[in-house]
């Protein structure tokens, strides 16, 4: 009999039959092993269990405890379950797709009528019913022509579609439980077993393959985990992102609104256009310590600029366009064309190399209605740009000075973050020797700094390779906001040059990179994350003062103008309320103290203070209490 050498995990070697699946390997390891394995990876490639080991393998047996990869088989067989469960619910349905993703797993329907929230706990209780059954899932292969007419007999329409698509001579698998068949490359789990722990979550509308010109699909989503505590613990992250929703703390503390006649574009309301402006002041103090200049380009510029930059090529369908002196102008969905022409609009020399400049750039973007959230995904935002024009041997240390920049703000506002490097995607401009360097030079700094960076291949800017900055926030979700792009591109399309020490012209390189990314999401990931009580520096209103009778109202005047005189955010709430009414509306906005007065306070010419993590802090002189606030706004900086 002829065998296989299979490498194992440890670098072991072992030696089985020919054909052997990966569960013959797992069996032969252990039976512990056989009866924990979830599915294998080959090659690097997760796979079925059941799958035939090619000579000279390299295989990794995954069990639950093997984290993302695993998971992710878990999540496609329950969207696989979740779709028979319908199937036997609502007959009648056409599949769409139904893949595993971050957190969980989704199916598209075709339905008669729209699903309704009632409809989850009965999907749900289908789907343990037929989990019970443990029925294996088989893996069929068949070529694009079986495929087809096997799918158009079961008028599987969206399926149809997807194999259409395919290349001709491609192998196709589908899988079969029970008698519910899906189109898909898999892998699954051996049986059903596993589905377990798992809870459907939301409904929602979907276009078919994300064009809004197609069919509108039923969306459902849920989530499973292998252990009952794991998703206990996520269903209870779920809540609490309720709770923080930035949606909800916007409307209830006042902060911004989205209006029906101007969906995606938000209105800041006067507290929320305090945080911006904080946020704005803070940032041009930083960049201007940093060596960086501010700049302002237009908002709509001619055609030709964006043909030159390669936007109307590469970006056309997510602009705004309108007409001026009957020739065709756009509004700027990014600021970097503007900012190369304020750069070529003077001569430079090597010496004034690298020039830093910065913009808080209002940008329009065209999103789908049904991609709109809050302020974190809008049509109009404000990104806080810059570019930096440099000489070649400079990029290592420029790039370094950004993520210094990056780390210092972030820092500041307690958040946590992890790096992904970014390279060439399939729609690229430029030569691919010219990415290779680029791409080279970014990585070159994150290891020469020591830093951990996860490699996304395919996801950078059609222009340039990126460092994108993913934080973290205080219940464990990722925003990604600050980024550092690196272009050699458009220093040739606009032909820029700087002159050098020979006496000659050069092309200069330019880093795209922000900082907080758009500035509204960054302030919607600012409101989730502190659940809107924001720290004593960003809050837009930092004190009520609340006179307890008409009597103290003097006082309370007088201790308003003592705090605005000392730059602090005040606010006197002298309405004719009992002062827990006053104290517990205080508490709902989030305000971070709270200065009660009454008579023994207007003898004494102090005041009491609260807080509103901490309630009554007893009563104190005025002198005091505002180095204790000065002494808090102070030690951001």
């Amino acid at each position: 009999m002829s065998t296989i050498i299979i490498t194992l995990k440890d670098n072991t070697t072992k030696e089985i039959p020919s054909h052997s699946t990966a569960m013959t390997l797992a069996e032969s390891i252990s039976r512990r092993l056989a009866k924990e394995a979830i599915a294998a990876k080959v090659n690097g490639k997760v796979v079925d269990l059941m799958s035939e080991l090619p000579p000279q393998a390299t295989v990794e047996i995954l069990t639950a405890e093997d984290g993302a990869d695993a998971l992710e088989v878990l999540r496609h067989t329950a969207a696989h379950v979740m779709a028979e469960a319908v199937m036997e619910l609502f007959p009648g349905t056409k599949f769409g797709i139904g893949p595993a993703i971050k957190d969980g797993f989704y199916y598209d329907f075709a339905v008669k009528e729209p699903f309704k929230p009632e409809d989850l706990p009965l999907i749900e209780s289908k789907m343990r019913e037929l989990a019970a059954k443990k029925t294996p899932l088989v893996r069929h292969l068949a070529s694009r022509a079986e495929a087809l007419a096997f799918f158009a007999e079961r008028n599987e329409d969206f399926k149809v579609e997807l194999i259409n698509d395919l290349p001709e001579d491609v192998q196709i698998s589908y899988y079969e439980s029970g008698s519910f068949v899906d189109l898909c490359a898999g892998p699954h789990l051996v049986d059903t077993a596993p589905i377990k722990h798992f809870k459907l979550l939301s409904l929602a509308g979907a276009y078919w393959r994300g064009d809004e010109k197609r069919p509108m699909l039923q969306r459902i989503y849920g989530t499973i985990f292998f252990k009952q505590a794991d998703l206990d613990a996520h269903l209870h992250r779920l809540e609490e992102a309720k709770k923080r929703d930035h949606r909800k703390l916007g409307k209830e503390l006042d902060l911004f609104s989205v209006q029906d006649e101007g969906p995606g574009f938000p209105f800041y309301h006067p507290k929320g256009m305090t945080v911006r402006n904080i946020l704005e002041d803070f940032w041009r103090k930083e960049h201007r310590k940093a060596g960086y200049q501010e700049i302002k380009t237009p908002l709509i510029l001619n055609r030709s600029l964006w043909e030159r930059s390669g936007h109307w090529q590469h970006y056309r369908e997510n602009m705004y366009f309108t007409k001026i002196d009957e020739f065709d102008f756009a509004v700027k969905p990014m600021n970097c064309p503007g900012a190369m022409l304020v750069y070529r609009n003077t001569m430079h020399s090597y010496k004034e190399l690298p020039i830093r400049l910065c913009e808080l750039g209002l940008v329009h973007r065209h999103e789908l209605s049904g991609a709109l959230h809050g302020m974190a995904r809008v049509r109009a935002f404000t990104q806080d740009d810059s570019h930096i024009f440099m000489m070649p041997e400079q990029i290592e240390a420029e790039v370094g000075r950004v993520i210094a920049l990056v780390d210092k703000f972030y820092t500041v506002f307690g958040l946590k973050y992890r790096v992904e490097l970014s390279t060439r995607p399939e729609k690229a401009m430029g030569d691919i020797a010219v990415w290779r360097v680029a791409e080279t030079a970014l990585e070159n700094v994150l290891k020469h700094r020591e830093i951990n960076y996860k490699l996304n291949p395919g996801d950078g800017a059609f222009y340039g390779p990126k460092i994108d900055f993913h934080i973290e926030d205080s219940i464990g979700r990722s925003w990604q906001c600050a980024t550092i792009q690196l272009d050699f591109q458009m220093p040739e399309k606009f032909d820029l040059t700087y002159i050098g020490e020979d006496g000659q012209r050069h092309r200069p390189v330019v880093v795209h990179r922000v900082l907080y990314g758009a500035i509204e999401r960054f302030m919607a990931m600012l409101i989730e994350h502190y659940a809107g009580a924001f720290p004593l520096w960003l809050a837009p209103v930092q004190v009520v003062v609340m006179p307890i009778t008409d009597r103290a109202r003097a006082f309370a005047e007088d201790v308003r103008e003592q705090l605005e005189a000392a730059d602090i955010r005040v606010e006197l709430d002298g309405r004719s309320e009992k002062i827990g009414f006053k104290i517990r509306e205080a508490q709902m906005q989030k305000v971070p103290y709270m200065l009660v007065l009454g008579d023994k306070e207007v003898e004494s010419g102090e005041v009491s203070l609260r807080t509103r993590e901490g309630g009554d802090q007893g009563s104190m002189p005025i002198a005091d209490m505002l180095a204790k606030l000065n002494a808090q706004i102070k030690a951001f900086k």
